[in-house]
């Protein structure tokens, strides 16, 4: 017969506390990262003492700080695990992108949402002596870009104007989307087709092709880009099924826990 002091275990074979600490953390980040006790109580149907505990051991381990207001916040040593995810997450996107590059022709990346600002995780570059290169761990705002629109197109309006709001839409070029409408428009067109696309609206004379991966366990997009001579409205038809069918794949990769199980 366990002991008291085991950690009681829950319904998925697991930790209870584990799982109950990790799900009140994403509550947080959903929440914009800082949230009062009732408001997670009233969200994750967690009784107040339980929650209380749990929030002390996590503000203890630094991953949860407590705001004079008495709200907490997500604590800063999370960056240094969402940094190293990043970094990881990257390293296993690379063959799905290199297959990209192999079939296209054209550069490949990986982007996720982070907060924001869409942060570029990986690249595998084109062989072509004419290339795109996006610095990995580049920052740019989502209105002006392919991967942005993909990731923003899962939002809702409400989410997306306030997104907007927040950041502003400064033009990269002439042609950047810069009204909430404008892009609203353009993110509806991205739901009706499955894709997206920056035409030269980051870059003049670069256009970007970009799909969500399907039930990332975070926000995140692949795109290929390269001169908008040879992206071309012709090669949508050609390169677009290519990136559904490597974000498919690699949802399947990321979903899959029983490597590390």
């Amino acid at each position: 017969m366990p002991s008291s002091a085991e950690p009681k275990a829950s319904p998925t074979g697991g930790v209870q506390s584990l799982e109950r600490a990790f799900d009140l953390l994403e509550r947080m980040a959903d929440a914009g990262g800082e949230v009062g006790l009732s408001e997670l109580s009233a969200s994750s149907g967690l009784p107040l003492p339980t929650i209380h505990r749990l929030m002390r051991t996590l503000v203890a381990c630094g991953y949860v700080r407590q705001q004079p207001n008495r709200r907490y916040a997500l604590g800063p040593r999370l960056i240094r695990l969402g940094e190293s995810a990043s970094r990881l997450l990257g390293t296993w996107a690379r063959p799905y992108l290199a297959r990209l590059v192999e079939e296209t022709g054209e550069t490949a990346n990986m982007a996720l949402l982070d907060g924001d600002e869409v942060v570029y995780v990986a690249q595998v570059p084109s062989r072509h002596s004419m290339r795109m290169f996006t610095e990995v761990g580049r920052r740019v705002l989502p209105h002006s870009t392919g991967v942005g629109k993909a990731l923003l197109a899962q939002a809702t309006d409400e989410e997306v104007r306030a997104l907007l709001a927040r950041t502003g839409m400064p033009a990269a070029t002439e042609k950047t989307i810069t009204t909430p409408e404008g892009f609203l428009e353009a993110l509806a067109r991205v739901r009706e087709s499955g894709f997206a696309v920056d035409d030269n609206e980051q870059e003049i004379g670069v256009r970007c092709l970009a799909v969500p991966v399907p039930d990332s366990p975070t926000a995140a997009a692949i795109s290929i880009s390269g001169p908008a001579g040879r992206v071309t409205e012709a090669s949508v038809e050609k390169i677009v099924p290519v990136l559904q069918e490597v974000a498919a794949e690699l949802s399947v990769a990321l979903a899959d826990t029983t490597a590390s199980a």
